[in-house]
């Protein structure tokens, strides 16, 4: 039995892309899409046509609405090809706007119940901002279940799962990115910053019974992975999804509830001032945070302009 199919007894995988030919190969539960991945899908040949049949249903609609238009169509196919739930990503811009980006979630909801789609096979991705997690805190008690994504230490976490939310989105790979460059010095994967931050969370979760699922997100090699086997769900890249099929080599449980309990973790409780200092006493997560939401705000505004030039 392969990595892959091993990994799988112990925890959901995920697909990270906006590709439907990687979902048909490896067989994930459910699948994760953002702004970067849906723009670069639209620039291949046989996912134009997507974006070129919204801009046909939707002639007069501004760039902003198409976007929503076609992130649902690339859930739409996604959707037939899971068993599971597919992540829609809600626009960057609105991640310190409460109010918007409640709109925007429900605006997203109605786009796929009107194909049919339960809301249960949806979850709304917004950025972990303190705006961001108030209004998933919404969304969530009107049965609109949220991926909080740009997610980087326990604060973020520890807010979003007395928030209610459905599921988070530690991003391993960005962190371990932050710190091979500001210490300049590489990790093995069980002293990987990114791999520790997750097991925080994992504890923090398990230690005091948040319900909320953990997924680890944006990884950098198949060590990461491994080592965050047993964690709740694993969102992983075509590329690292093919590396863990050609391998045999065995996979072992790394996270279980049983170690979380015993260990020492502590219980916080932030009000707004204290988790705005928080995030930005943490130099990797403000940095990091900062940064993802201004590429994928400039990968929208990409998928803007490339929309217009197609009208043209």
């Amino acid at each position: 039995m392969n990595q892959l199919d091993q990994l799988k007894k112990m925890t959901t995988v995920v697909a990270d892309t906006g590709d439907f030919q990687s979902m048909k190969i490896f067989s994930p539960q459910d699948a994760t899409t953002n702004p970067s991945l849906i723009l670069k899908a639209v620039q291949k040949p046989e996912y134009l046509p997507l974006l070129m049949k919204a801009l046909q249903d939707h002639p007069h609609a501004a760039p902003a609405e198409i976007i929503d238009h076609v992130l649902v169509a690339f859930g739409l196919q996604i959707l037939a090809l899971i068993p599971g739930r597919v992540s829609t990503e809600t626009d960057a811009h609105l991640s310190f706007d409460c109010a918007d980006t409640i709109a925007k979630g429900r605006h997203l909801i109605a786009l796929y119940e009107a194909q049919g789609i339960s809301r249960d096979r949806v979850l709304i991705k917004i950025a972990s901002t303190w705006e961001g997690i108030q209004a998933a805190a919404i969304l969530e008690k009107e049965g609109i279940h949220c991926n909080m994504t740009l997610l980087f230490c326990l604060e973020q976490a520890a807010l979003c799962a007395e928030a209610g939310v459905q599921l988070i989105s530690p991003f391993v790979g960005r962190i371990y990115d932050w710190y091979k460059k500001n210490t300049g010095q590489d990790y093995s994967a069980e002293n990987d910053p990114g791999v520790l931050s997750v097991r925080q969370i994992y504890d923090y979760y398990r230690k005091f019974g948040f319900k909320t699922e953990i997924m680890g997100a944006s990884f950098r090699n198949t060590g990461q992975i491994l080592e965050l086997a047993g964690c709740d769900l694993l969102t992983i890249s075509p590329d690292l999804l093919q590396k863990l099929s050609e391998s045999d080599s065995t996979v072992t449980t790394r996270l279980n509830p049983q170690s979380a309990a015993g260990s020492n973790v502590q219980k916080m409780s932030l009000n707004q001032s204290g988790f705005r200092l928080a995030v930005n006493n943490d130099a990797m997560a403000s940095e990091k945070l900062a940064e993802g939401i201004r590429l994928f705000c400039a990968d929208t505004v990409k998928l803007e302009q490339l929309i217009n030039s197609k009208r043209r």
